[in-house]
């Protein structure tokens, strides 16, 4: 970045990044993938911290590393085979992306405490201030937005 003092061009140690900080991993299914899921999305926060000088404090970093867990895990259980990762960032939201090979939609059943499971996409939900899902010719992509700032 480059401010203007008095007429004189002085250079202030760091550029601002123009597009998003985006990365993204494919996974096998195999035993591990959720775990290896999550610790890429903590070095992808850890990223976003130094590439856009983003403030992620602890519950943003929990709010996201539980909605890429709770997305997995379902890509994991549910779609029978490979699925992707895609995160993508700035200072002030992270986007969570999962792909997998089914068709089927996830469903999002009524609050209840007292059922066993099955409270993925209510916790989802909670967390995010947007949630897409949407078929794309492979099988389904589901689109998690979860906000940086505090509150």
């Amino acid at each position: 970045m480059i401010d203007n003092l008095d007429g004189a061009v002085v250079t202030t140690g760091f550029d601002v990044p123009v597009e998003p900080l985006r990365r993204a991993a494919h996974y096998t299914g195999d035993p591990g993938c959720i775990a290896e899921a999550r610790s890429f999305a903590a070095f992808f926060l850890d990223q976003l911290r130094t590439e856009w000088c983003a403030e992620i404090d602890e519950r943003a970093e929990g709010a996201v590393l539980l909605v890429v867990s709770e997305l997995v895990t379902n890509a994991d259980r549910h779609s029978g085979g490979p699925y992707i990762l895609d995160l993508e960032g700035t200072d002030t939201a992270v986007t969570v992306c999962v792909y997998d090979s089914s068709a089927a939609l996830p469903r999002r059943f009524p609050r209840d405490p007292e059922r066993v499971g099955r409270h993925g996409l209510e916790i989802v939900h909670a967390l995010a201030t947007e949630v897409a899902v949407e078929r794309v010719p492979v099988g389904k992509r589901v689109r998690v937005v979860v906000g940086l700032s505090g509150g």
